[in-house]
């Protein structure tokens, strides 16, 4: 066995085993770049973290589940009026994930309420957050079975885990009481310790109508509105929404 093929097995069975599949590269690199041990140390080291880093990204990437991607640089801010430069700026630099704030993007199909909310992710991703995109429809779907699929079950622990989940749709809830009854228990569990995003395009006055119980509707309410920002991308909102903390502060 080669030396360099000897230094790979060691690698490996110190674990570091990403750069065991680079070494030799990384070898003739430094002599090609006639680099001090010191130099050639910290390449190694570098590369070990650089391909850690990556390998976990795309882990947290697949585990998202984004049904396309897209950044908030595609976003684009001149097509609506609601957002400005500023507080887009704000969103992307997610001080407000570390808060644990929640965010309501309300509007009419087709603004980007749903582009946003996959921007936001895919911002979070970048960043090292574990982050989630998850339909309503298919939100229920997973609370409704996780008691007797391990699929499922795996699904919404990642989902509590996330710093960063985006719920897209809320009227797939309409005329589900059990499904409302499981949310309301989700939105429970991740109260205070993640960050909610969700969109739909009926403000919070209706959520009642919608969700078809009012005292639940309630408690949901509590457990998103104390700390939200609410962006709504076709009128200014009710007067319960400008009475709220919000993560912008005078415009």
């Amino acid at each position: 066995m080669r030396k360099i093929e000897l230094i790979a097995e060691q690698m490996r069975q110190l674990r570091i085993t990403e750069t065991s599949r680079a070494i030799e590269q990384l070898v003739m690199d430094a002599e090609s770049k006639d680099l001090s041990y010191q130099d050639f140390l910290a390449s190694v080291v570098q590369y070990e973290i650089d391909s850690r880093s990556r390998k976990q990204y795309l882990k947290r990437l697949k585990w998202a589940e984004l049904p396309e991607y897209k950044r908030l640089s595609d976003y684009h801010l001149h097509e609506q009026h609601t957002l400005s430069k500023r507080q887009l700026n704000q969103l992307k630099e997610l001080n407000w994930v570390e808060q644990a704030f929640n965010i309501l993007l309300l509007g009419p199909p087709g603004v980007g309420k749903t582009l946003l909310g996959i921007g936001l992710v895919t911002e979070a991703l970048e960043k090292g957050y574990k982050a989630c995109f998850v339909g309503m429809d298919d939100l229920l779907r997973l609370l409704k079975t996780q008691e007797i699929t391990r699929t499922s079950r795996t699904r919404i622990k990642r989902i509590e885990e996330s710093n960063l989940v985006v719920i897209d749709d809320l009227m797939m809830i309409a005329n589900d009481p059990i499904g409302a009854g499981l949310f309301f228990q989700l939105i429970s569990r991740m109260h205070n310790q993640t960050s909610v995003v969700i969109t739909s395009n009926k403000g919070p006055d209706e959520w009642s109508q919608l969700i078809g119980d009012p005292a639940l509707t309630t408690a949901i309410l509590d457990r998103l509105l104390h700390r939200c920002e609410v962006i709504y991308f076709n009128d200014e909102g009710s007067y319960r929404m400008r009475n709220r903390k919000t993560i912008f502060g005078e415009n």
